[in-house]
């Protein structure tokens, strides 16, 4: 056997125990007073994968990361058909629900741009700020950024620092918030759903998993409303992004920079691109 599927099979049997730990370990509700804050298997899944990854422990090398990042890719092709299959016998429910559907998917680009820049210049950001700022930062939006601006650029820096972070805390962020939200019976548990998909897969299924945990009687819905944000976001996202959500922070940041901006430290932000 090939030191390559040795690497491969040590990273499936990694999956494989963390997966049942974190279903042994189960799900479990903390009572806040103002709301139940629900723990669920990903979370743990996601902690604990984390500690082994740590490059200080040395238990996992660079190459078995890049081999866990393929099989990724190939999880969210599963994990999208599954989808499928619960999204086609409740279509009717998509239709019914179609408006709101829609008008939900402006918070997914609105926000990050009108929250998230003003915020970003004042931490000292430069254009780095456009990049981190434009959209959630998944695949899809770093290859626009790519794209327009090269992958050395300040922006693309910004994009993957987003990227990063929303990789690493994001579903575990998201999962703690939907549940918690949840918990307060302020909001419905399908709206809750619309929001908890944003594009991304990960942090999909852990704001889902949370939700379930909350609303157990709505499972099959959440499941169908929060796949379906999320398949909408995907493909509505790529054109949003590209005639809309750039061009604002594009012009946003020119705006914003002059009043809220500090003095640049880092020499490689430049201000040299052109809208």
């Amino acid at each position: 056997m090939s030191q390559e599927r040795v690497n491969q099979l040590k990273i499936h049997v990694i999956v494989l125990a963390l997966v049942i730990v974190a279903e042994l370990i189960g799900t479990h509700k903390i009572n806040l007073g103002f709301g139940v804050l629900a723990l669920f298997p990903m979370l743990y899944a996601l902690i604990m994968g984390g500690v082994i990854s740590w490059p200080s422990f040395k238990w996992l090398k660079e190459k078995d990361m890049k081999i866990a990042a393929n099989i990724l890719g190939i999880s969210f092709i599963l994990l999208v058909a599954k989808l499928g299959t619960t999204l086609g016998p409740s279509v009717s429910k998509i239709f019914d629900a179609g408006f709101a559907l829609s008008l939900q998917e402006v918070g997914h680009f609105i926000g990050t741009i009108i929250l998230g820049l003003p915020v970003a210049l004042l931490l000292g950001m430069k254009r780095e700020a456009i990049g981190a700022t434009f959209s959630i930062d998944r695949e899809a939006n770093l290859a626009i950024i790519s794209e327009k601006y090269g992958v050395d650029s300040s922006e693309n820096r910004g994009a993957i620092g987003v990227y990063i972070c929303g990789t690493l805390f994001g579903a575990i962020y998201l999962g703690l918030l939907a549940g918690l939200l949840g918990s307060t019976g302020i909001f419905h548990p399908i709206s809750l759903a619309m929001g908890a998909g944003i594009g991304s897969g990960s942090m999909m299924a852990a704001a889902s998993g949370a939700l379930i945990a909350v609303f157990p009687q709505s499972e099959q819905d959440i499941i169908v409303f929060a796949g379906s944000a999320n398949l909408l976001t995907s493909i509505l996202g790529t054109f949003v992004c590209v005639f809309f959500s750039l061009p604002v922070t594009e012009r946003l940041y020119r705006w914003l920079e002059p009043k809220l901006g500090k003095k640049a430290t880092n020499p490689d932000s430049r201000e040299e691109h052109s809208a």
